[in-house]
């Protein structure tokens, strides 16, 4: 995480708001926002050296790299190819995926289906994110909700079974609820301003809550598993009513439910593994519990991941 703490009640000195009316109606209550000279690929360095050490891993052993990233550091090449670069890692692949608030849950079902299919041992996901780069600070709808950050974990080959299934999907009909901007790929005079987050907070938080409660049935019904299966959820950090809409379709006590949000804030495809990262070092998520992993974001993209961790 940068090391620089924006709270509520100095984003309250910039846009009519105040620290109560931000955590009433969100569950946070400051996020990190990355210096000047901070990049994507520097915060994902970070996180993936934590991870390959937590791991005990020859980062030599990294077959490919993904990363999961809205915020790139540059269009090309990708976040993924700096971040092999920062890591001296030669002789493997590495790329971006871009699912918004998802990509953490894709990128970790893409390293699976590698894995399951022998094209690759030891992989790498990332998520890294900079939103503060992409926030109108002068929104007070956006400008609450987002921080900066990096999550990384590494999955290898094994006889045993970490991640029991995937599930990912996506539905561009609702491409106008959520979306940012690419000013540079806009023709003539669609090309002026900025490229900021725009949402319409109310539709988004109506789909995610439905499209969420469905997924968590899927999830289940693809492993013959009851709710009371499930030991942790650990939720995408968007809104603190999501979370608990969430965790209410799986009857779970929020003490089970693995929430960063009120000091990270949103960092989209960083947060599920900001949290899980959080949750194993911490110590709540113990060797043998069931994890079950969610995000949904725009595009709209959404998906799970079950683990046995």
């Amino acid at each position: 995480m940068p090391e620089k703490v924006l709270t509520n009640e100095q984003i309250s000195r910039m846009v009519d708001t105040s620290d109560s009316w931000i955590f009433d109606r969100t569950g946070i209550k400051s996020r990190r926002i990355a210096s000047d000279d901070e990049t994507a690929s520097g915060m994902a360095e970070i996180a993936a050296r934590q991870a390959i050490e937590a791991a005990a891993c020859n980062p030599e052993d990294i077959d490919l790299i993904i990363v999961a990233t809205g915020t790139p550091d540059r269009v090309y090449p990708s976040t993924g190819c700096l971040l092999q670069q920062r890591l001296g890692i030669k002789n493997c692949v590495a790329f971006d995926i871009q699912a918004a608030c998802s990509g953490s849950i894709f990128a970790l079902s893409i390293a699976d289906q590698y894995i399951k299919s022998g094209a690759a041992k030891k992989v790498l996901v990332v998520g890294s994110e900079i939103c503060s780069r992409i926030v109108d600070w002068a929104d007070r709808s956006t400008c609450i909700l987002f921080g900066d950050g990096a999550g990384a974990v590494l999955l290898g080959a094994s006889s045993e079974t970490g991640i029991l299934s995937t599930h990912i999907h996506s539905d561009g009909e609702y491409e106008d609820l959520l979306y940012c901007p690419n000013p540079q790929a806009a023709s003539g005079t669609n090309r002026q301003g900025a490229g900021y987050i725009a949402m319409r907070g109310n539709e988004v938080f109506k789909v995610a809550v439905n499209t969420l409660g469905r997924i968590v049935d899927e999830t289940l019904d693809a492993n013959s598993m009851d709710k009371s299966d499930i030991d942790w959820l650990v939720p995408h950090q968007a809104n603190i009513r999501i979370i608990v809409a969430t965790a209410k379709k799986l009857k779970m006590s929020m003490d089970h439910v693995v929430v960063t949000l009120e000091t990270q804030g949103n960092t989209s495809s960083a947060s599920v593994l900001l949290a899980f990262n959080e949750a194993v070092r911490d110590g709540r998520i113990q060797r043998g519990q069931v994890v079950l992993l969610e995000a949904f974001g725009a595009g709209f993209t959404w998906g799970s991941a079950l683990i046995k961790y």
